[in-house]
């Protein structure tokens, strides 16, 4: 909305507010708040994030929130996020133009916005595809994948969220059979396979607990009469 300086209602801004105005839309270090919508204090971390990236950082303009290089969830998602990167990426564009934009223009969020033009940029730039977030719902291996992207990036979202169930239950599986019979002979590829045979295990072993107790009843019985 143009604002009209001819207008009575109008009042001219001190030199303060012009230095304040100033001071935010060129500098762009002082974060704001209204209400409960805020934004950060830029420091000189950001600047490293945006310039020398550590490891794993360089794809931050995505979104990603994965810094433990050597946990399981990383190696997972490491191929995703590779995918992702490939196709969000102009090939044109420096990925340290890409991390500029997400701090000043979407605040180093997925929430948050710092600036509506910059912000709009990055999205129009990486095509909107970004990593909203991973969790893991009943077990450690029940992971879950939010990100936002074509179909081909869904589909491999998908497949790694199976995979690292399907990985995680069958070392489970495999866990409880050993503790049952250290000697067993274990295929892996199959939940349905390994969930069978531990069935098995449990039935043998709920058949010879209640024949140790049938004989130890028979053994009393004995003693008794």
């Amino acid at each position: 909305m143009k604002i009209d300086k001819n207008s009575k209602f109008y009042t001219p801004p001190t030199f303060k507010q012009r230095m304040e105005s100033l001071k935010y839309s060129i500098l762009f270090w002082k974060g704001r708040s209204k209400g409960i919508i805020y934004t950060r204090d830029l420091g000189w971390d950001d600047f490293r994030y945006i310039f020398f990236p550590k490891g794993f950082e360089k794809y931050g303009y995505l979104g990603t929130q994965i810094w433990n290089e050597d946990g399981s969830y990383f190696k997972a998602m490491y191929p995703l996020v590779l995918a992702m990167d490939f196709e969000a990426k102009p090939k044109w564009c420096p990925r340290w133009f890409l991390r500029f934009l997400h701090v000043f223009g979407a605040d180093k969020s997925i929430v948050r916005v710092r600036n509506r033009k910059l912000n709009d940029l990055h999205k129009k730039l990486t095509k909107g595809i970004a990593f909203w977030d991973y969790k893991t719902k009943w077990t450690d291996y029940d992971l879950r994948i939010s990100i936002s992207g074509p179909e081909h990036l869904q589909d491999l979202a998908d497949d790694i969220e199976s995979g690292f169930y399907s990985r995680g239950r069958q070392e489970e599986l495999v866990a409880e059979i050993k503790r049952l019979d250290p000697k067993a002979s274990i295929i892996w590829g199959s939940i349905d396979r390994l969930e069978q045979q531990l069935e098995k295990l449990e039935a043998e072993k709920e058949n010879r607990d209640k024949q140790l107790d049938s004989l130890v009843k028979q053994a009393n019985d004995k003693l008794r009469s």
